[in-house]
Order: structure tokens, then C-alpha cells, then sequence
């Protein structure tokens, strides 16, 4: 957590802030030291009262000019995910989760984290089957920008009825890619808990979400659709 304000303030404000001695912070700061327990309290009382989770990611949100989001900002910094991860544990903890499920793509880093917090495995939807692996669930899906006709494959033994399965991906826009995963998971004959996304952008993803399932996706921060520049 003091990593992630060391990112924001100097070692100055954060020794005003916490009434601690910039050496000290600074040991905590690079892990040489930890604080004890009181102190580690009294530390996250700071950091909860300073650190907006969701101004911190609207910060980071940028587009290029033909309107494609860039999230290398939030998907690429492992302290915000790790952050990020321990919310939806928080969140989800008094619920049975068994899996956590997304796409081979940018969602795997969070969801790795995620797994890790709740201390299960992870399965990954993939768009090319495995050669070593001899059975299947696919589920066909098409953005309708392209209109191309693309696989999600995810080996049998990953996902199966015994499951309950929450989805972690870092972008819905459209809803589709978010939409096989359920379907996949119903072919599984597991039970989905709930749907988790980092940034929704627009409100299209919204129908195509509800013409597969009644769960409302848990979403950090809503964007609108940028403006055709």
C-alpha cells in the first residue's frame, strides 16, 4: 500500500501524513522492514482515507485516436492489481468459489491474483485448442464490428459441474467475450457466482450480459463510450 502513495506523494508528505520518520517509511517502502501489527493498522487507516481505488484507475484510462482503450496503465502494474485482487476477495469472501475463469488474454493477471487471494485454481478460456488436451467445451462468439466468427476452447477437466465459478476480466465493452464464458461455464454444468470487471465501457455489454445470465457484473469503474474524434 505505501508503495502505491510513494507512487503519488513524496517521502515528505507521507512522513506529515503518518507522523513516521522518513527512514522508516522507507524501509517499509522497500520491504526491508515490516511494520508490526498496530502500526500496519494505523497505516491502512491512511492509505483507505488517501487512496481512491477508482480515481486511481480513472487516472489511467487513456484512448488512442481510432477510440481503442490502452490499459497498459492498470493491467500491467501488479501493486494496483494486487489491490484490485484483495477487493474482490473482500468482496466475494463469504461465498463458495471454486474456480476463477477468464479469457488467455489481458484478464490474466488479475485473475492469477484473484485465484491467489481466495487460494483456488484458475481456468483459462482459450481461442486455439490444445494439442495435448483431447476433450473440450468451446463456445463460438462474434463482435459485431468484425463479424468474425471466433472459439473460446477450455479443457473439460477445468471447468466441471462441482464448480462455482466467478469470471475476472479487465475490460467489458461489447459483453460477448463475457457472455461465452457463461455459456461456458452452463455447458460445464458448473454454477457462476459472479462476473467481475475492472473498466465497463458504454452500456451495450449490458444486454448481451442479461440475455445469458440474471448476475450483474461487479465493476470497478464505468466509462463512457469515447467520442468519434
Amino acid at each position: 500500500m505505501l508503495k502505491i502513495l510513494k507512487k503519488r506523494y513524496t517521502y515528505d508528505h507521507l512522513a506529515k501524513l503518518t507522523n513516521l520518520p522518513i527512514t522508516v517509511l522507507n524501509r517499509y517502502v522497500k520491504g526491508h522492514v515490516l511494520p508490526s501489527a498496530e502500526r500496519a493498522n494505523d497505516l491502512l487507516k491512511v492509505f483507505k482515507k488517501k487512496f481512491d481505488l477508482k480515481k486511481e484507475l480513472n487516472d489511467r484510462i487513456k484512448w488512442n485516436k481510432d477510440g481503442f482503450l490502452n490499459n497498459t496503465d492498470f493491467v500491467c502494474d501488479t501493486l494496483l492489481l494486487k489491490l484490485i485482487a484483495n477487493t474482490i476477495a473482500i468482496k466475494y469472501q463469504n461465498q463458495k468459489i471454486t474456480k476463477i475463469l477468464t479469457v488467455a488474454a489481458d484478464g490474466i493477471p488479475l485473475s492469477t491474483y484473484v485465484a491467489g487471494e481466495l487460494g483456488v485454481n484458475l481456468a483459462l478460456a482459450k481461442k486455439n485448442r490444445e494439442a495435448g488436451v483431447a476433450k473440450f467445451y468451446e463456445e463460438d462468439y462474434s463482435h459485431r464490428t468484425s463479424g468474425v466468427i471466433q472459439t473460446l476452447y477450455i479443457p473439460k477437466s477445468e471447468l466441471t459441474s462441482k464448480d462455482f465459478v466467478l469470471i475476472v476480466d479487465d475490460v467489458i465493452r461489447s459483453g460477448v467475450t463475457q457472455s461465452a464464458l457463461v455459456k461456458l461455464v452452463n455447458k460445464s454444468g458448473g454454477t457462476l457466482v459472479g462476473i467481475f470487471a475492472i473498466v465497463a465501457i458504454g452500456k451495450i455489454w449490458q444486454k448481451e450480459i442479461k440475455s445469458v445470465t440474471e448476475l450483474t457484473p461487479d465493476v470497478l469503474v464505468n466509462v463512457k463510450e469515447p467520442e468519434p474524434s
